[in-house]
Parts: C-alpha cells; structure tokens; sequence
C-alpha cells in the first residue's frame, strides 16, 4: 500500500493559527532581549577601543599611544581570536573569508566563544565590523530564549525564531528594521509563500527592538551614537551624465575585481594560520598592525584609519578628503585592503563595513576623474565593493542608498554599478572554481 501523501499545512493558513501568534509575541520579547544584548555588545567593544588606544597608553605614563603601539595590542588580540577558534565551541563564530554566506545556527552554547573572538577583533583594531557576530549572538540568546518556553518549540519554529533574532541585532547596528530584513532575506535565500512566514516575526522583533533604541514617548532610548551607521555628508546630484554612467561600468568592474583579490587573500591567510593557530593568528594580527604603522609613517596620519572596520572613519574620510593628496588616499586604500584580506582569514568579525570603507576611499579618488562627481563616485563604489564581497545585490544597492542619501540622480548609477559588479564577481568566482586542465604528455 503506498504511502499517504504528506500534508503540508498552507502558510496562509498557517497565519491565522493561535500557534502562529504566540510565536508573534514571543518574536516581540526576543527583538527586546537581542536589542538590549545587542546594544551591550556594541557599546562594550567601542568602550574596548578607546580605553585599549586612549586610555591605557596614559596610564602607562604615554602622552598618546605610542607609534608601535597597535603590534603589542594586535598580537593579544591574536592569541584571543586563536583560543577562541580552537577551544571553544563554535569556532568563534562566522568565517569572514567566505563573505556574509550563511551556514548551521550560532546555539547558546557557542556565544561566548563568538563573543571572545568578535570582541578581540573590533575592540583591538583588526579590519572587520560588527554584523557577523552580531547575527551570532542574536540567534544564540533568541535560541536560548525559546528554549525557556514551556511548551517545545517545533523546530520550524525555531527557524523562524533565529531569524527573527537576527532581524532585531541587524536593525540595531543599520539603523533601520527594513535593513536588517533584506540582508537576511537575501543572505537566506528566503522567498516564495513561506516568506511571510519569515518576514513577519522578523520585522516584529526588529521594530520592538528598534524601540529600545529610538524610545517611546517620553522615555529615551538607549544611545546609538558610537557605532551607529550614519549618512555621510554629500553634495545633491540631481542628474547622471553619459560619463557617469561610462565610469560607473569601468570603476563597477575594478571594484570587483579588487574585493576579489583581498577575499583571496583572505581565504590564502585563513588556510595558513589554521596549520598552527596560537603561531600564526598573533602573527597575522601583528601584520595588520604593521601595515597600519607603515601606514601612518609614510603619510603622517593616524593608522587608526586603517585598523577596526572603517565605520567611524567614513564620515571623518569625507569631511577631509580635501586635505588629503590622491596619494594619501591610495596608500590608504591600499593599505586597507591588505589589512582586510588578513584579517578575514585571521579574524572573526563582518566583510560589510570594511567594504563600504574601501567603496568611500576609491570613491573619493575617482572623483577626480574627468566626468564623475564625488556623490555618485562614492556611491557607485560603496555599492560595487558590498555585493563583491556579500554577493547580495539588493542589500547592496540599499546599503549604498543609505549611506548615500542618494536622489534621483544616483540611484540609478548605482543600480548599474551593483548589477556590473555582481555579474563580474560570479564570472571571477566561476573562474577561480573551474578546474586546470593539465594537457597529457605524449
């Protein structure tokens, strides 16, 4: 007798169920636990930051920290990712050399092993941001907070939870719940009637979890300002020119190619440093220091723009762009997406800020090129650096609209730029994944 077709229930349906609305409010106390776990974290790396760069070098007796300052530091930081990748679980958490890519839920039980490595990474200097980590945490306290319901949660369900978590621990570092939705949509690979599903918890714990941030009524939110991505400073460009649109192609399929070249690099740094971690992640972290030493001393400006992820510098970036020479500028692109690449393989953190960084510099470098504003320049370049390094062009295009505060005039030059670069990042990628062919000998 054959067997009974299995019986999938409508999601539709499934909507309307009381089940599903339970799962509604327990979304909404998760976006509030993840926002508040979330905030702490981003509060206490920045903390980390300043007292290990300001704070502890005059307490040392320094009037400021010291030029070799960052290679003592880096190298701490090292040994701290090391431990965390080989003993404890979860391996400290996401792989940046692989982009933004998602793979098997971060559970409560390797927090804090994710925790370790992210915060020895931010919070020491190395070039990685925040989101990674924070989708990690987010899943492990949403997990660990289902896990305290009475009844058992259908593991359906939990999906749907760790997703959700992720929604509100997204939105606290973009700013906005629409955000953190889209990147995890598209980074899942969610779609067709189950989206709802998916959707709808997720936007809730965002927007619960926005309002720790934002505050009701009267009450203030929590303060966002140390880490919280803002719109950079750019002149209005009303309408795109041919040349634009002509730049846009050419510098879109550069941008690839560049991103392309550090994710190598990280990959190459990632294969090494796992012969022999507790050796080889100091050494790394120290060579992150170094490029960033050599850095300052060449231009006279602070190696802290190359070191952490970049976030805080693009705004400073732009503002002083003008007293800054295009070679200031290109030993800082250059030496920013060295130290990227190495600290993709040997760190634990997010691809995403590092990426807007690089798209910001070579933005402001090519708009000195004949025909191309600085607005749409750094537009374009944001958007083409995300989706090489994330492979998600609409996140990518709406990241670089956010930063951007682009009109009508830009918009459609980075749609371009983002489709240009997404397309060449999947020929090189289709490309390094081909097998050689090694011709027989007669």
């Amino acid at each position: 007798m054959a067997d009974a077709p299995s019986q999938q229930m409508d999601p539709a349906a499934l909507m309307r169920t009381r089940a599903y609305r339970r799962l509604l409010i327990l979304a909404a106390v998760i976006g509030v636990i993840v926002s508040l776990a979330s905030w702490l974290f981003l509060e206490g790396t920045h903390a980390l930051q300043q007292w290990t760069y300001e704070t502890l070098p005059t307490w040392l007796g320094f009037a400021q920290a010291p030029w070799w300052w960052p290679l003592p530091v880096l190298a701490v930081a090292g040994v701290a990712i090391a431990f965390a990748v080989v003993r404890l679980p979860g391996h400290g958490g996401h792989d940046p050399s692989q982009g933004l890519a998602t793979g098997p839920p971060i559970t409560a039980a390797m927090v804090p092993g994710v925790v370790l490595a992210a915060v020895a990474t931010l919070g020491f200097g190395m070039v990685l941001g925040p989101e990674a980590p924070l989708i990690g945490i987010a899943t492990g306290v949403a997990l660990w907070v289902a896990g305290r319901s009475r009844k058992p949660v259908p593991d359906q369900a939990l999906v749907v939870i760790a997703a959700a978590g992720s929604f509100a621990a997204l939105a606290t570092i973009f700013g906005s719940p629409i955000v953190g939705a889209v990147i995890i949509i598209e980074a899942a690979a969610l779609g067709g009637a189950t989206l709802p599903l998916v959707l709808l918890p997720g936007l809730i714990a965002a927007g619960i979890g926005s309002l720790v941030f934002v505050g009701v009524g009267s009450l203030t939110g929590l303060s966002s300002s140390a880490y919280a991505l803002p719109p950079l400073a750019l002149p209005e460009y009303p309408t795109p020119q041919l040349t634009d649109f002509l730049w846009t192609i050419v510098l879109s399929l550069v941008t690839a190619g560049v991103v392309f070249v550090v994710m190598a690099l990280g990959r190459r740094t990632r294969d090494v440093v796992a012969r022999r971690p507790y050796v080889f992640h100091p050494a790394a972290a120290v060579l992150v220091g170094l490029v960033a030493v050599a850095f300052a001393a060449l231009t006279g400006q602070s190696a802290n723009a190359v070191l952490f992820s970049g976030q805080e510098e693009m705004s400073a970036t732009v503002q002083t762009a003008s007293t800054l020479t295009l070679a200031t500028l290109a030993l800082l692109l250059i030496a920013k997406a060295l130290a990227w690449g190495i600290s993709m393989g040997a760190a634990r953190g997010g691809p995403t800020f590092p990426a807007m960084f690089l798209g910001v510099v070579g933005g402001l470098l090519a708009a000195h090129l004949p025909g191309f504003a600085e607005t749409p320049a750094i537009g374009v370049l944001v958007g083409a650096a995300c989706v090489a390094v994330l492979r998600l062009p609409l996140s990518s295009i709406i990241l670089a609209l956010l930063i951007t505060q682009a009109g009508a005039g830009v918009a459609p030059l980075i749609i371009v730029g983002v489709a240009v670069a997404y397309l060449a990042t999947l020929l090189l990628a289709d490309r390094r994944a081909k097998p050689v062919v090694t011709p027989a000998v007669a």
